[in-house]
């Protein structure tokens, strides 16, 4: 077994014991780091596989952001998980037969997959130039070079819906003392500081 057997074996087995941890763990704050270990081995996973890319931002975006927000909220929160779970405990046999359901429809899937005889062509026919290359840099050429036009305007329409989330969401209340920068600036020393003359044994 070659070394890049042994780190595929490595990173799924940290994959499917952090997620089962994730789920069989009594604390809350555990789960998040199991979380955060399976997260860490699927990004080992597509390492393996040549998707640099979609590892680095599966531990950019996922493990440093969302589950340490997810720990941070965790932690914050003053949450009675022994009721929560006594509620989670009425809703088991739905849940149950939703689960049952899904490995019928997966075992349905992969029942009919077929591997493609021509794949193995397809996959001889890529260029030199895209074999060699990174797919970080690929991705790059095709987003900053074919589709910057559509990529901008992406942007441009993101920014428009993050403008409108603030508008529609801002409210001003007028029993809330805010500060007044400019008032602060332009005050007089003169009329802000007060020298008083305080004897000893004596208060203001």
């Amino acid at each position: 077994m070659g070394p890049a057997d042994f780190a595929f074996y490595l990173f799924a087995i940290t994959v499917v014991a952090g997620g089962l941890l994730t789920v069989i763990s009594r604390n809350p704050v555990h789960s998040v780091l199991w979380l955060i270990l399976s997260f860490l081995g699927s990004a080992g996973l597509f390492v393996l596989v040549g998707a640099e890319f979609v590892a680095m931002l599966l531990v950019i975006v996922y493990v440093g952001a969302v589950a340490v927000l997810f720990l941070f909220v965790v932690m914050m929160l003053d949450v009675d998980f022994a009721e929560l779970k006594g509620e989670m405990a009425k809703y088991m046999p739905l849940a149950l037969l939703i689960g049952v359901i899904i490995l019928m429809q997966l075992a349905i899937a992969f029942g009919v997959w077929q591997v493609s005889p021509i794949a193995g062509d397809l996959r001889a026919a890529v260029p030199l130039e895209y074999d060699t290359a990174h797919n970080t840099q690929l991705l790059g050429r095709i987003l900053y070079d074919d589709y910057i036009l559509l990529f901008q305007l992406a942007g441009l329409i993101l920014l428009v819906a993050m403008i409108g989330a603030i508008v529609l969401t801002l409210r001003h209340r007028s029993d809330v003392k805010r500060q007044d920068v400019l008032a602060q600036m332009y005050r007089d020393p003169a009329k802000a500081l007060e020298l008083r003359d305080v004897k000893p044994g004596q208060g203001l």
